[in-house]
């Protein structure tokens, strides 16, 4: 997966903001990451020639399939990333996913794979 930091906290922001609202909007956005409107503007602009968001933005903020495919893929580390923080380090929810979206966003994806192999692989002992 080769996207830039932005990149992934705009498409994780515009995924949360999905799943919990009915339409996401620019503002919206802009709210949730604490950036400025005409960030968000800019940023969706790469995001739409990347071809992970539609084009028409301006009312309502939708991932193309790529950009699902690709979400899919940030929160396949993510949610293991999470758990870490959150059940492992015992970090309360905000923080723990602040910390999640940093990591995803900062380490190499080899790092996020092998963070979330050993959880997977700690959380199956604990069941077994």
């Amino acid at each position: 997966m080769k996207h830039c930091a932005g990149q992934i906290k705009y498409l994780v922001a515009i995924k949360e903001l999905a799943d919990s609202e009915e339409n996401v909007r620019c503002v919206s956005i802009s709210r949730h990451l604490g950036v400025s409107r005409p960030s968000v503007s800019k940023m969706l602009r790469c995001l739409a020639n990347c071809g992970y968001v539609q084009e028409d933005f301006c009312n309502s903020v939708v991932l193309t399939p790529e950009g699902k495919r690709v979400v899919d893929e940030i929160f396949a580390c993510f949610n293991e990333v999470y758990t870490f923080f959150h059940n492992f380090l015992k970090l309360p929810h905000d923080e723990a996913h602040a910390q999640a979206i940093t990591f995803i966003t900062d380490f190499p994806q080899d790092t996020c794979e092998r963070l979330k192999s050993i959880v997977k692989k700690t959380i199956k002992k604990k069941h077994s």
